[in-house]
């Protein structure tokens, strides 16, 4: 199938094919269509399946061709789509500016981390598509910067990862702003019982897309764990990179400090690197994954919440420095390689402390992950394992009627939320 044959408009298709694409993946094939009969939506898809385009496309068709219900000279916000990280945010706005470029059509981002006036006063100049963080969204619309009268579309993006990280209370605060009258549409990468359960309050007799089993592993990344102690990881790691000349390699880390510590030690044994988590600023974070798409520095050294947004078409290698507390973040973090029809390699280095989380991870993705030894690394034997520190849950619990909101937004006068990892 081409994308010409999905009844998208002459200005659409001219920026698709200016990007070089002539044939949509499968998520698109089925998403485009469904979008476009004005429908909700509910679509299961992993990352790198081309789900942000199954999306914007037919969203910027849906409102190229409505005319907005409001009399209002300034244009009003028509369809809103909140994303869980500002790293996705940004990368789903662009894909917006991207394929929107010839349409007329007006959209901006907002996040937390960077201050508020610029995005401010784009919201003031009118604009079509919002897309955003619900931390920022929800600060905006207290200080009544913000209408969301007039959405027509509503899409959560990633919503998995948006009840994983707590923002179910914001969701539903920000669902209280919308017209009842409007099309949804829900994507994540598994349908899990909480997303079935949103899907059930939110979505009113929804198309139901699944493009691959919820929990699989990309044909196209070749997969394997090196076993070692945790106390060589780092030396090993050092050594995967020179030895094998790796120019570009995201390496997933448990936790903030983590990260932090392994960036300093790969920078003695001189690999350029740079760490992207909730503690860095967003300025930081943008130069970090900059440099690294780039390749001015070889590793970047990221925590799970903080990597969502990663869109890297020839991602050559993912490492696993410290196994994820949490099986299915694994398939999300070696989802970042094998992309766009390129193959990709994803590297786990395992000590003995994580191997229930590796019988975990392979039970759920049904397979039996390769192992290899590499020389002058072997595990001590006489090494006893010792407790892994839980790191995230399924979905945070508080006991307050007003939990904290996990997004990092900080203005004056009002209490700080929490950084996501």
């Amino acid at each position: 199938m081409l994308f010409k044959e999905l009844a998208l408009s002459a200005p659409i298709l001219r920026a698709v094919e200016e990007e070089g694409y002539t044939n949509p993946t499968p998520i698109q094939i089925q998403s485009i269509p469904a979008v476009l009969k004005g429908g909700d939506l509910l679509a299961a898809a992993q990352t790198g399946t081309g789900k942000t385009a199954g999306f914007t496309l037919p969203i910027l068709q849906r409102l190229m061709e409505s005319k907005p219900t409001t009399t209002s000279a300034r244009r009003q916000i028509r369809a809103l789509i909140l994303t869980p990280t500002r790293e996705l945010a940004a990368q789903v706005q662009q894909s917006v500016l991207t394929y929107g470029k010839y349409t007329g059509l007006k959209s901006a981002v907002i996040f937390g981390g960077v201050g508020a006036n610029p995005q401010i006063n784009a919201i003031k100049n009118g604009l079509d598509i919002l897309v955003a963080t619900p931390g920022r969204l929800i600060d905006l619309m207290g200080q009544g910067h913000i209408s969301l009268k007039e959405i027509e579309i509503l899409v959560l993006d990633e919503a998995d990862r948006m009840l994983d990280m707590g923002f179910l209370p914001d969701i539903k605060r920000i669902l209280t702003s919308l017209p009842k009258a409007r099309q949804n549409l829900l994507f994540s990468a598994t349908f899990s019982a909480e997303i079935k359960a949103l899907a059930n309050t939110l979505l009113k007799s929804p198309a139901l897309i699944e493009v691959a089993r919820s929990n699989s592993t990309h044909e196209a990344i070749t997969q394997k764990i090196h076993p070692v102690d945790k106390n060589k990881k780092q030396a090993l790691l050092a050594y995967l990179i020179k030895a094998n000349d790796w120019q570009q390699v995201l390496v997933f880390t448990r936790t903030k400090h983590g990260a932090n510590k392994l960036v300093t030690q790969l920078e003695k044994d001189g690999i350029t690197c740079m760490a992207i988590h909730g503690n860095k600023s967003q300025s930081a974070r943008t130069k970090a994954l900059a440099d690294f798409k780039s390749g001015k520095i070889t590793a970047l050294v990221a925590t799970d919440i903080a990597a969502r947004g990663i869109d890297i078409d020839q991602l050559p290698h993912v490492v696993n420095y410290d196994l994820p507390n949490v099986p299915e973040d694994y398939v999300h973090r070696v989802g970042r390689t094998g992309r766009a029809g390129s193959n990709g390699v994803a590297i786990s280095l395992v000590c003995i402390d994580e191997l229930a989380l590796l019988k975990d991870i392979e039970k759920l993705t049904k397979q039996t992950i390769p192992q290899e030894i590499i020389k002058g690394f072997e595990v001590d034997p006489s090494i006893g394992a010792q407790p892994i520190k839980a790191t995230r849950q399924a979905r945070p619990q508080s006991k307050s009627k007003h939990p904290p909101k996990p997004q990092a937004t900080q203005a004056k006068g009002r209490p700080k939320r929490a950084t996501s990892r």
